[in-house]
């Protein structure tokens, strides 16, 4: 075989692994930090001396026109505070994470909190993304997959799971009989971090409302996270992937307990496809209970 090909081969294997992490744009071969530019910068900029005072300086044999009245600031009504705008930064975390309980609880329907998390401003991920990635598939469906957060390709097309991964995951629903007519998929978090970075705690924290409210209207007799993130938020597992996985446990949804798996992201059985083996044990065992489980009526 022609070395050539080989070398081609890992070249675009390279290329695919970082168009699948983010990475869209070369700027150049050598790393650049720019917290240090940042840092730089901050210690250049000087702030500006107050303008002088135009206006003539009172003389001390100047008499009064009027006597001084006292200042009370008590009796003073507070300035009613500006309206926020487009270009303000997001609330602090916390007060972002109660503003996303109240919005979550709030809606009605999956639509209504579509509606909700395109008007809701708390969470910074919404700025830097090109676009809201609420879910895809059959929101009546028996079965809900919930992976982290979505990535370039799903940026793009506003739909979770659509890159290599979002293949791989067809191709693994598919061996059991399950298509995503029959599956509904969502993320933790319904924005792409930039860079494919993982979410921060206090994203993944003002997001969280908005998907146990979205499990809880979809309301699924099975639900499976794809990947340790995903299973450590929503069923509370303190332990790495590879010992959770396969492990049936419950996930109370506010209004009914369902079972719930955790089992493999697709983007790391694409990384590491010794773990497709056991992939497929928790496909057979989703497989079983689905057939067991007895469906819940739907509206």
């Amino acid at each position: 075989m022609d070395p050539r090909l080989n070398e081609r081969d890992a070249i675009a294997d390279i290329l695919a692994f970082h168009v699948e992490a983010g990475v869209d744009v070369a700027l150049g071969e050598a790393p650049v930090d720019r917290f240090e530019e940042s840092a730089r910068e901050r210690t250049l900029v000087r702030p500006r001396p107050p303008a002088p005072d135009s206006r003539p300086a009172a003389t001390a044999s100047a008499p009064s026109s009027a006597p001084a009245r006292p200042v009370n600031n008590t009796s003073r009504p507070a300035a009613p505070a500006a309206p926020a705008s487009a270009g303000d930064a997001p609330p602090p975390p916390d007060i972002a994470a109660i503003a996303a309980r109240e919005a979550a609880a709030s809606a009605p329907t999956l639509e209504a909190l579509r509606e909700l998390l395109e008007g809701f401003d708390g969470c910074p991920l919404k700025h830097t993304a090109t676009r809201l990635v609420f879910a895809d598939g059959n929101p009546k469906a028996r079965l809900m997959l919930v992976g982290e957060a979505p990535g370039r390709d799903e940026d793009i097309e506003g739909k979770p799971f659509v890159g290599r991964s979002g293949k791989l995951l067809d191709r693994m629903l598919a061996a059991i009989g399950i298509d995503r007519t029959t599956a509904y998929i969502a993320n933790v978090v319904p924005w792409r971090p930039p860079g494919n970075r993982t979410p921060t705690p206090q994203e993944t924290a003002i997001c969280l409302p908005f998907i146990r409210r979205q499990i809880e209207l979809a309301n699924p007799d099975i639900l499976v996270c794809l990947g340790g993130p995903s299973a450590q938020t929503l069923l509370g597992i303190g332990e790495g992937i590879t010992k959770a996985r396969g492990r049936w446990l419950s996930y109370d949804t506010g209004t009914r307990v369902i079972p719930a798996l955790a089992t493999f992201h697709p983007a790391y059985l694409l990384r590491t496809p010794l773990g497709k083996r056991m992939a497929w044990r928790d496909l057979l065992a989703i497989e079983a209970r689905l057939a067991q489980e007895p469906a819940h009526p739907r509206d």
